[in-house]
């Protein structure tokens, strides 16, 4: 009987030889048995069965009987929003619950337009809303960003009388946050007489839909002291959040309290996992956890590619390429722009262009401007910059101010101010505001001695407004991220006093500032004193004095490294015997024992 019919598992349709009186049953039991037959449906053609037999026995005039029939057809898995539509039709005084229903499954449906229209449709008939209709509208105007919309509701919440039910606050704070405007969260937020998880959960995501990552960490603190503890959704942006600061061990408490409180990750959290570990040095464990995994996507293995690319391993990216293929996952253009960027960081030119032409030939995939960027890149690096310049002039899209930036930082590390003076003005033809453009350019004079258009960049710059971005570092001590800028030195006495004592000792090894990394024309002396204060310095000497001999450091920075930096820093590894880890932007350097595992090549 399993496989059979539902209507044909009732003995309602078989004929019966039992006495007319013993037949009769009150409308109720009628009614139940419908609903019962609802509950047991599979698909939609039993589902017609029971709506068929509801019409029969004259049911569906009855509002309940009509909405559980629009609910089983609108919020099941296997359900129709068509038919829901053409149920919700046929019913003459739609009321609160089926109104509710039919906005919910086109929210379900991802019609969230069609669930805004319902929803005015509501009002004009006179049918009241209640505290079930807001939640499911407000993630309606969160989809998609209408703020006016989601304004106007939250008066009409105001007028209705349901400002303090807990979960239409909830959805006001989320839907405030996924529209961007943190200020209605927080004040929703803060206004709450009662707050429960899901409105900790829903602030901090309002955070982390900004980029607010040391907020989000911070009121994440707030609401453990407050005796709370996380759900799945809170731990899934405080992990993004470790992630962007790189702080792993927040990283790690996070990944446990998802252990103790769930019993099976899904593959969405199993892969922020990844992602978290990957993006904070510690590659081993997102490798680890990546082969544990008992279902892989392909979003699983594009995050692991990118893992390894991010820490220079272009080869064991493109062999887990070649597996995510067997595997029969199709790659999109967003793991073929993750190969793409692991041969630009191990310098594998023959191979990324391989990969390439695969990606248009074999794979049907149109190259996006990331993807001629990544290979403009790749051929930059590699200084192939005649190469590069003839790409950038033949690619079918137009390049974009990514792109002519990338050319320029590879002029600047192999010396050609002839395509960097094309890229610039490239540049300054697409109206950059971005000042590192003419910082570049302006060191490029500088290294050529061509004080006058040095002089005549800068001051180009200053007329508009533009100024240099100071060099971020964030380093983690103790579960908590410190941040320091160049040359804030006189900030911190302890640091300052660190610093000289790291260059005296550097200096007894070997170490000779490389001057030429400033390019100001002053004297030596002064040229030296502003390399000892770049940021990332700073940050290894506070963690030196903060941490225990021989742990790890770990740090994070907003800008590409200097050489003498990059020097420095293998130096201080050799010297006080630390694995120091440097997140550069968009890679990772790992430096022991005097090496880095970039080989110098970043």
């Amino acid at each position: 009987m399993t496989g059979a019919p539902v209507l044909n598992q009732n003995h309602l349709f078989l004929p019966s030889k039992t006495p007319l009186g013993c037949l009769e049953t009150s409308s109720r039991s009628k009614e139940q048995e419908s609903l019962s037959l609802l509950k047991r449906c599979r698909n939609m053609e039993e589902l017609k069965q029971v709506h068929a037999h509801i019409l029969k026995l004259g049911h569906f005039c009855d509002s309940f009987c009509a909405g559980n029939l629009v609910a089983t057809s609108a919020l099941s898995a296997w359900g129709s929003m068509d038919h829901a539509c053409s149920i919700f039709q046929q019913i003459n005084e739609p009321g609160t619950f089926v109104c509710n229903t039919m906005i919910k499954g086109h929210v379900k449906a991802m019609n969230w337009d069609k669930a805004l229209l319902l929803y005015c449709e509501m009002l004009e008939t006179g049918v009241e809303p209640d505290n079930f209709t807001y939640p499911v509208l407000l993630k309606a105007c969160a989809w998609l960003l209408a703020i006016e919309e989601g304004m106007q509701i939250h008066g009409h919440i105001l007028k209705l009388g349901l400002e303090n039910d807990v979960f239409v606050q909830n959805s006001l704070i989320s839907m405030y946050g996924k529209c961007g405007e943190l200020e209605l969260s927080c004040t929703v937020f803060e206004q709450m007489d009662q707050k429960s998880v899901a409105s900790w959960s829903a602030i901090i995501a309002a955070h982390a839909n900004l980029g607010m990552w040391c907020e989000c960490l911070m009121l994440f603190g707030d609401m453990r002291r407050e005796g709370w503890r996380a759900e799945e959704s809170t731990l899934v942006s405080v992990l993004s959040a470790c992630t962007h600061l790189g702080a792993l061990d927040l990283g790690r408490c996070s990944h446990g309290s998802l252990l103790r409180n769930i019993s099976a990750l899904n593959v969405i959290v199993q892969t922020s996992l990844i992602d978290m570990y990957a993006k904070c040095g510690c590659l081993e464990k997102g490798l680890c956890l990546f082969q544990k995994m008992n279902k892989k996507n392909q979003l699983s293995y594009t995050v692991m590619i990118s893992g390894l690319a991010v820490h220079g391993h272009g080869r064991k990216a493109l062999e887990l390429f070649s597996a995510m293929l067997q595997e029969g996952l199709a790659p999109d253009a967003v793991a073929h722009l993750g190969v793409l960027s692991a041969c630009n960081h191990a310098g594998l030119v023959d191979e990324g262009l391989r990969c390439f032409n695969r990606m248009k030939g074999e794979h049907k995939i149109q190259p996006t401007v990331q993807h001629y960027g990544c290979l403009v890149d790749l051929m930059g690096r590699a200084g192939m910059l005649k190469e590069a310049l003839q790409l950038i002039t033949s690619m079918p899209v137009r390049p974009n101010d990514v792109i002519w930036r990338s050319l320029l930082s590879a002029c600047r590390v192999h010396k050609n101010l002839e395509i960097g003076e094309i890229a610039a003005n490239m540049l300054f033809q697409l109206n950059s505001q971005n000042p590192s453009d003419y910082v570049v350019l302006s060191n490029m004079y500088a290294q050529a001695q061509r004080w006058d258009n040095m002089a005549r960049t800068r001051t180009e710059m200053a007329s508009k407004g533009l100024t240099q971005t100071p060099g971020i570092s964030l380093v983690e001590v103790k579960r908590r991220v410190y941040k320091f800028v160049s040359q804030s030195h006189h900030q911190c006495d302890g640091v300052c006093k660190m610093v000289h004592q790291m260059e005296w000792q550097l200096r007894f090894e070997g170490y000779s500032a490389d001057t030429s990394q400033v390019l100001l024309d002053v004297d030596e002396e002064e040229k030296r004193e502003r390399l000892k204060y770049h940021s990332q310095k700073l940050a290894i000497a506070f963690a030196l004095i903060h941490t225990s001999q021989g742990s790890p450091i770990r740090i994070v920075r907003n800008l590409r490294m200097c050489s003498d930096c990059h020097t420095y820093t293998k130096f201080v590894s050799m010297i006080y015997e630390r694995e120091i880890t440097v997140r550069d932007r968009n890679r990772f350097h790992h430096f022991k024992d005097g090496n880095c595992s970039c080989r110098d090549y970043w």
